[in-house]
């Protein structure tokens, strides 16, 4: 096993765990103007996620950095190709954390409301936009000869792609209650039991036709036996989710989450951006790279770093382990 190819598992990683850890934020802010009631069960559902959305962005933007780092040319082609998708991402990203930080800074109810529908649109937007993304990673994009994406914003809004974010935004949702109900006490954690359960029906079917996908457009089943029982054991832990209670539901649609990052990698390897003007346009992990040099010093880099990351990001869950009452202080 080569560099580039511990680099392509090392960024799997990071995506996974960043559409695990943020993907229950996502799903808790798109919740919070139609779970929460009152502002006091508006608030409690925002603390749940308080003191740890902003570390769980970190991923995203070790993924991002590390792809610039390990993989140049793949950086460049998909954030100039992806701009203004991910420019609309970034915005809501900031409205989002302005959101927290300023939804309690005067004691009235329609400056709260406005803050939490900010809320709503920043997590309800990158969800979106991150299935549609994907979708579009495993279809292919236009990539013409020079390494260069030719085709527009509009371009990636195809049905596929579309699809695509339905399919994120379900899960989120889903995801994002089941959080809710392990952190909630009473009513509101009963009620997001209820609306998980709700999601979960949107959630299978959106995941069934984007699998589907995956395997139409990368030829997954070329990939052996052992790559095809990475989708079938995450559609498994989906369907799960509906049967099991408490943290089990949680952890088991975390690790749907999880495969499901996995199943896409190891459908795109060894491509980082399929070109759908001519196969041999497509950028790969090796096309696509910066020098064995930079990937070595990198390397050693992140054996150092990311399990003291890893170590404080896992204290701070423990600290804050315990469930969120509502009436509490707080955002």
């Amino acid at each position: 096993m080569d560099l580039h190819v511990i680099w392509f598992i090392l960024i799997a990683v990071l995506f996974s765990g960043f559409f695990f850890l943020e993907g229950f934020d996502y799903g808790v802010g798109t919740l919070l103007p139609f779970l929460g009631k009152n502002d006091a069960e508006r608030r409690a559902i925002i603390n749940t996620i308080g003191p740890v959305w902003d570390a769980n962005e970190v991923w995203m933007i070790t993924a991002g950095g590390a792809i610039f780092a390990a993989f140049p040319q793949w950086y460049a082609t998909l954030f100039s190709g992806f701009y203004l998708a991910l420019f609309l991402m970034l915005l809501a990203l900031i409205l989002r954390g302005v959101s927290f930080e300023y939804r309690s800074k005067k004691e009235d109810l329609g400056w709260r409301q406005a803050w939490d529908w900010a809320i709503f649109f920043g997590s309800f937007t990158p969800a979106l936009l991150w299935g549609v993304a994907i979708a579009n990673l495993i279809r292919g994009v236009p990539i013409d000869a020079h390494m260069q994406y030719t085709g527009t914003f509009w371009t990636l809004l195809n049905p596929y792609g579309l699809l695509g974010g339905i399919a994120a935004v379900a899960i989120f949702i889903m995801h994002g209650a089941n959080f809710l109900n392990i952190k909630l006490e009473g009513e509101l954690a009963e009620r997001a039991r209820g609306v998980a359960n709700l999601w979960w029906w949107v959630a299978v079917v959106a995941v069934v036709l984007f699998v589907y996908g995956l395997f139409v457009y990368t030829g997954y089943t070329s990939k052996g036996f052992l790559a095809i029982l990475v989708p079938l054991i995450a559609a498994l832990a989906l369907l799960a989710v509906r049967f099991l209670e408490g943290s089990a539901r949680f952890w088991s649609g975390a690790v749907a989450i999880i495969l499901a990052v996995v199943s896409v990698f190891i459908g795109l390897f060894p491509n980082v951006m399929p070109s759908t003007l001519n196969p041999d346009w497509s950028l790969t992990i090796y096309n696509a790279s910066a020098s064995d040099y930079t990937l070595g010093v990198m390397t050693v880099v992140a054996l150092i770093f990311t399990p003291l990351v890893l170590l404080y990001q896992g204290w701070t869950y423990w600290v804050f382990r315990g469930r969120v009452r509502v009436g509490e202080g707080g955002y």
